[in-house]
C-alpha cells in the first residue's frame, strides 16, 4: 500500500509488523481472522484455518471458505477482511484517516473479478475510486519516476497471475496498446511444479508420496519447502531440501537446471502471451524502448533471462517489482483526488482486457451466435454501437444477453447478464440499435433504440449473475465491520 506524500511523491506505507509488503493470507482462529505474515507461516500447522490466493477465486459465485467454526465466507468477504486490515494499518502508521482508494487488478482480469474487487473495497468501508490495472500503475509510477518516453512492455508475473501490457508513455500521456495475459499463471504454479519435482525425489528414495497423504500440514508442509526452494534457486546455483514423513527422512538436492526445465512450460506460456500481445498491439520487439519487470515472481533468473533475450535488451534496473504497482496506484489515487492533487497532471489511457458483445440469431433462424460490439483492447472509456433486426412480426421484446469474449462461438464466452426490452410490432427486419458505454471503472451501460421510430426503447445497467447483489454487499459490510481483524 502506498500513498502520495506532502511533496508530491508516493510512498510506501508499512504495516503494523513495519513490513512493506502484506501477504494477502487470512487465518481464522477462534472465528477471528488474522491477516498477513502470522497467518502465512500459520498455513502449515492450521492449512484447514488459512485462505491463500483467494484473488484467483474473485469473480467465481460457487467458491467459498468454510472455518473450524462452520463460518462461511466468499471471496469477496476474504479480499474485504485483507483490504480492511491494511485500511487499518495505513491510519495506524501514517496518523490519517483512510476513506477512499484505488484498487489494483491483474490486466486480463475479467468483468466479474473486476466488480468482484470493487465490491470487496466498498465491503471493507471504502469508497473505491478506481479499479485500476496493475502494468498500468507500474508505467504511471515508473513514466513519472523516470520521465520516461517511448514505447513501454510491462511484463507481470506475481503469485498469481501473469499480465503482459504495451503501452506508449510521452509528454505526460499513458497510452495503453494493448494487454493480454492469464489469471490462473503465476508463482503459485512454479510452487506447485517444484512440489511435484520434491515429491518424486522422496518417493523414489523410498519415501511415501507427500501428496496423496490427507493428513493436515503434510502438503502445506511440502509447498513451504518448495517456495523456499525456488526463492534460494533464484539467488544460487542450487540448494538443498530436508524432507521427512512417516518414519522417512531425506535429503535432497536441486540445481537451478533442474528447477527451470521443470517449469519450463510454464514460462512458454508467458512468452506465448508476450508474443500475441505484441501482435495486437501492431508492434514488434524493434519497436519497444523499454522493459519493466512486475511482481515478485520476475526475480526468478530465467523469467529475466527470457524476456532479455527476447527483447534483446536489459530490463529496467531502478524498479522494485514487488512495490512498483502500488506506488503507482497513490500516483491515480491523487489524479482523482481533484481537492488536493500533489502530483503533475497525467493523462492515462487504458484498455478493455476482453471483448464485449450481445448474443443474436443468425439469419432469423433458431441458431445463435456472440455479436462483439466492443472489441479487446478498445480504449476505454468509449461508446460502441451496432445494429440488428428483429426477426418476426410477432416479436414483442428483444432479450440482450452481454457477453465477455473475442470468439463468436457462444461455448467461448461468458454471459454477464440479460434484461428484456419491449419492441412495437414492427414486420420483421425492422431495425435496432444496441449501445454499450463503458466507463473507466468497467461499468457497462447498454441502451437500446428503435431506429424506425427513432426513440429510445431503453436503458440499463448490466446485472451480473456472477456477482453479488446490492443487499448481499450491504450485509456482507454489516458483518465484516462487526469483525476483530489482527
Amino acid at each position: 500500500m502506498a500513498a502520495v506524500e506532502e511533496t508530491g511523491a508516493p510512498a510506501i506505507i508499512t504495516n503494523r509488523e513495519g513490513e512493506r509488503t502484506t501477504p494477502s493470507v487470512v487465518l481464522f482462529q477462534g472465528g477471528e481472522p488474522i491477516v498477513g505474515t502470522l497467518a502465512l507461516r500459520s498455513a502449515t500447522v492450521s492449512p484447514n484455518d488459512v485462505v491463500r490466493f483467494v484473488k484467483r477465486q474473485m469473480g467465481n459465485p460457487d467458491w467459498e471458505f468454510v472455518t473450524g467454526e462452520g463460518q462461511t465466507f466468499g471471496p469477496e468477504e476474504i479480499s474485504a477482511l485483507i483490504l480492511r486490515r491494511m485500511r487499518e494499518d495505513a491510519e495506524e502508521m501514517t496518523g490519517h484517516t483512510f476513506d477512499r482508494a484505488v484498487i489494483t487488478v491483474p490486466a486480463y482480469f475479467s468483468d466479474a473479478q473486476r466488480k468482484a474487487t470493487h465490491d470487496a473495497g466498498q465491503i471493507a468501508g471504502l469508497e473505491v475510486m478506481r479499479v485500476l490495472n496493475e502494468p498500468t500503475a507500474a508505467a504511471l509510477a515508473f513514466g513519472i519516476d523516470s520521465s520516461a518516453t517511448g514505447t513501454v512492455l510491462v511484463y507481470d508475473l506475481g503469485g498469481g497471475t501473469f499480465d503482459v501490457t504495451v503501452m506508449r508513455v510521452q509528454d505526460g500521456e499513458l497510452e495503453v496498446l494493448a494487454t493480454g495475459g492469464d489469471r490462473n499463471l503465476g508463482g503459485f504454479d512454479w510452487d506447485n511444479a517444484t512440489m511435484g519435482l520434491l515429491n518424486e525425489r522422496f518417493v523414489a528414495a523410498g519415501g511415501k508420496s507427500l501428496l496423496d497423504d490427507a493428513a493436515p500440514g503434510v502438503a502445506e508442509d511440502l509447498r513451504e519447502k518448495a517456495e523456499m526452494a525456488k526463492r534460494t534457486l533464484s539467488q544460487s546455483a542450487k540448494c538443498v531440501v530436508m524432507l521427512s514423513h512417516d518414519g522417512v527422512t531425506q535429503r535432497i538436492q536441486l540445481t537451478r537446471e533442474e528447477f527451470e526445465l521443470t517449469t519450463r512450460d510454464l514460462l512458454e506460456r508467458t512468452q506465448m502471451h508476450v508474443e500475441m500481445t505484441l501482435e495486437d498491439a501492431r508492434v514488434d520487439w524493434s519497436g519497444i524502448d523499454r522493459v519493466l519487470l512486475v511482481g515478485g515472481s520476475t526475480r526468478m533468473p530465467a523469467v529475466r533471462g527470457l524476456v532479455e533475450n527476447l527483447s534483446g535488451r536489459t530490463p529496467e534496473h531502478n524498479v522494485n517489482p514487488d512495490e512498483i504497482v502500488a506506488m503507482g496506484s497513490a500516483i491515480m489515487a491523487e489524479l482523482l483526488d481533484l481537492d488536493s492533487r500533489r502530483v503533475d497532471d497525467v493523462a492515462v489511457q487504458d484498455v478493455t482486457s476482453h471483448g464485449l458483445g450481445t448474443v443474436v440469431t443468425i439469419d432469423g433462424g433458431p441458431n445463435m451466435e456472440n455479436s462483439i460490439i466492443i472489441p479487446k483492447n478498445t480504449a476505454i472509456p468509449c461508446r460502441r454501437s451496432q445494429v440488428y433486426s428483429t426477426v418476426d412480426d410477432r416479436q414483442a421484446a428483444m432479450e440482450v444477453e452481454v457477453t465477455e469474449g473475442d470468439d463468436i462461438d457462444l461455448d467461448y464466452v461468458r454471459v454477464l447478464g440479460t434484461s428484456t426490452i419491449p419492441v412495437p410490432p414492427y414486420p420483421a427486419g425492422a431495425p435496432v440499435e444496441v449501445s454499450f458505454d463503458l466507463d473507466a471503472n468497467g461499468i457497462i451501460g447498454v441502451s437500446v433504440v428503435d431506429l424506425t421510430a427513432n426513440k429510445p426503447l431503453g436503458t440499463f445497467t448490466v446485472d451480473r449473475e456472477a456477482n453479488l447483489s446490492d443487499p448481499q454487499i450491504e450485509s456482507s459490510m454489516q458483518r465484516i465491520a462487526r469483525m476483530e481483524v489482527s
